[in-house]
């Protein structure tokens, strides 16, 4: 595990992930709420190690998967943080055959601290994005990726021309033709798009660490979805 503090409170712990041949990468998001409780968003093969390093940081209070689409360290996940709550969007439970709680209802205790959104439109993902009021960070999924700039040879062919990156970030071709209504989908990213956020940290690749609100908002319009610029 590589682990990084983004912003007061907010660290990313970065772990391989390798699909079709391609390092995408599996980021762990870390909360620190004022209490000093964790949230910790993704779940990864986390070992012993990697254990201690997060405990040094709070409390692990809250553990979480914020689409469908991440249950393959679910399992790991739920081993490694048995004694709190996993929280997950609604069918997670049934695609990866662990007990979790509904994230639709987002724990009271993040209420003045982390603000919670249901991505509308694209049923087969359920993607939640995340705010940290206090660091203005925006926490995503799979809405956007981020490969590396110095990606080469059959990574960069793939995300290029395969996936439809060719600045190597934006949104996937393939979740582009999950989206099944396009005006909750555009109302959920204008919701979005009025949240004060100067940074995004992707599920997949490498942080967005500036001019974040621009960049969310030419990838959604290069996919055809008009979004205001918020504040």
């Amino acid at each position: 595990m590589k682990l990084t503090q983004i912003a007061d409170d907010v660290w990313l712990a970065q772990y391989p992930q390798r699909l079709l041949g391609i390092d995408f990468g599996r980021n762990v998001a870390i909360i620190r709420l004022r209490d000093g409780r964790l949230v910790i968003h993704s779940t990864a093969p986390f070992t012993s190690e990697d254990l201690l390093a997060i405990r040094e940081l709070g409390q692990p209070a809250w553990l979480l998967d914020a689409t469908l689409f991440h249950d393959t360290f679910a399992k790991q996940g739920c081993a490694a943080f048995a004694r709190i709550p996993y929280l997950a969007p609604r069918g997670f439970r049934e695609i990866a055959g662990v007990s979790t709680v509904p994230l639709d209802n987002a724990p009271g205790e993040w209420a003045a601290e982390l603000e919670v959104l249901p991505l509308g439109g694209i049923p087969k993902t359920r993607e939640h994005v995340f705010l940290h009021r206090a660091s203005r960070t925006l926490i995503i999924a799979d809405l956007l990726f981020h490969f590396p700039a110095n990606s080469r040879g059959w990574t960069r062919f793939f995300v290029r021309r395969i996936m439809g990156l060719p600045r190597l970030v934006g949104m996937s071709l393939f979740l582009r033709m999950m989206i099944k209504d396009r005006d909750a989908f555009t109302a959920s990213l204008n919701e979005v798009m009025r949240w004060d956020f100067e940074r995004i940290i992707v599920g997949h690749g490498e942080p967005i660490a500036e001019n974040a609100k621009s960049v969310l908002r030419d990838a959604l319009r290069e996919r055809g979805f008009d979004v205001h610029a918020g504040v």
